[in-house]
């Protein structure tokens, strides 16, 4: 769908006389695209490769409905930083059209640094290197294609532009990104008790001293946020039967690699195979053009043809895996609160042994620990502060008389043996 307008958000000069998109977005409706700069960052094959990238992980075994997208959650995003741009604009605040243009740039492509299943292999491919790195040297690399048209939104993203609040619409304790996978994740989910109203909040968005704060009539929404993020991340993003998915994944993963190292045929797209086969780590990816070709080209395609294809694979260990995961036949999750004694880990590895038939090294493959942290409200980061007429500036948590600091400040830590059952 086309409208013979020009740009009203970003407009630089030479951009203003373009057509604008508008895409039907299932949570927010009409989401516009304003201008060809944005358009095309839209089309790039680095964005587009989010398509195929789950925004969930793993989730959906536990949530059927969780099967939304990457590039999804980036639309919103983008959507929500131009009402943001709007409504600050509307109170005063001076941001230019080529500012504008750099903050949607940056939220738009937050992401695509994102290994396939998002983060449940954050670290699996390119080894101690986390996606908002990637999306960076991602961002930098599309930033000399298309001749320093990303620069200020690099500059917004890294947080060295002069106007800080621009990078807290980006990354914050109340930023954009926040405001859209809360509500995405919820609908998708089902999960109503994560459901914030985030253009209730943006309304009461404004600029305090070149702080992003929220107007003291926007307490209840900011309250309500800070107590759906709380249960979304126990009930949705660190839920145990999730949690167990994903160790099944990271040790399909792993076993395939001593295979594949081993030169044991095993069957995977030439790009999976790539990262099977070497070492990947955040020193080589910054000084290897290939290894960045190979990233952009894997997503979950690639995982999960080459898992349905090993489920019947020669080695037991591989194939009895893969077949499960597909199947739903998921590692079992119980909380617990010591980490196991070497003869509890001994015991489980006996009885692996003996029902597989394997050694007590590949009976391994069958248990693990997992921990899972969260904290709601981080002290250390940059604070959701509340403004008054007065212009008095507070901390949300000194001002509310509904929350509780302690639990939403204190950092969660739950420990869970993940491990197959029998059967």
């Amino acid at each position: 769908m086309y409208i013979e307008t020009p740009s009203e958000i970003g407009s630089a000069p030479f951009l203003a006389t373009n057509k604008r998109k508008i895409i039907n977005d299932p949570v927010f409706g009409f989401i516009n695209i304003p201008n060809t700069f944005i358009f095309d960052l839209i089309q790039h094959r680095y964005f587009q490769r989010l398509h195929r990238i789950k925004q969930l992980g793993l989730t959906s075994f536990v949530y059927p409905g969780a099967q939304h997208t990457r590039l999804q959650h980036a639309l919103g995003a983008l959507y929500l930083t131009a009402e943001a741009i709007k409504e600050l604009r509307a109170k005063g605040h001076n941001i230019t059209p080529e500012e504008a243009d750099g903050v949607m740039a940056a939220i738009l492509l937050h992401d695509i640094g994102h290994s396939p299943f998002s983060h449940a292999l954050e670290h699996t491919f390119v080894e101690n290197m986390s996606h908002e790195a990637m999306s960076r040297l991602l961002m930098e690399r599309m930033n000399i294609e298309m001749n320093g048209q990303l620069s200020l939104a690099i500059q917004i993203f890294t947080n060295k532009y002069s106007k800080t609040f621009l990078h807290q619409l980006i990354s914050s304790q109340l930023d954009m990104d926040r405001l859209d996978y809360l509500r995405r994740d919820s609908f998708f989910t089902g999960v109503v008790e994560g459901a914030i109203g985030s253009s209730r909040i943006i309304k009461m968005l404004d600029v305090h001293n070149d702080t992003l704060v929220v107007e003291h009539k926007g307490i209840y929404s900011i309250e309500n946020f800070l107590v759906a993020r709380r249960f979304m991340y126990w009930q949705v993003y660190l839920h145990k039967t999730a949690m167990a998915a994903e160790v099944m994944l990271l040790h399909i993963l792993k076993r395939a690699k001593e295979l594949v190292r081993q030169e044991i045929p095993l069957f995977a797209t030439p790009v999976l195979h790539y990262f099977l086969a070497q070492t990947i780590d955040s020193n080589r990816f910054h000084t290897d053009n290939e290894a960045v070709e190979q990233f952009i080209q894997l997503d979950d395609a690639d995982i999960l043809a080459a898992i349905k294809v090993w489920s019947n694979h020669t080695d037991s260990v591989l194939s009895t895996l893969s077949r499960r995961f597909i199947n739903r036949q998921l590692f079992k999750s119980r909380q617990i609160d010591q980490p196991l004694t070497a003869a509890e880990k001994e015991k489980l590895s006996n009885d692996y042994q003996q029902y597989f038939s394997i050694s007590p090294y590949e009976a391994g493959y069958f248990f693990a620990e997992q921990t899972a942290s969260s904290d709601t409200y981080n002290l250390q980061d940059d604070k959701i502060m509340i403004l008054y007429n007065n212009g008095e500036v507070r901390d949300i948590l000194q001002v509310s008389d509904m929350l509780n600091p302690e639990p939403l400040t204190h950092h969660v830590e739950k420990r869970y043996l993940c491990y197959c059952l029998l059967k």
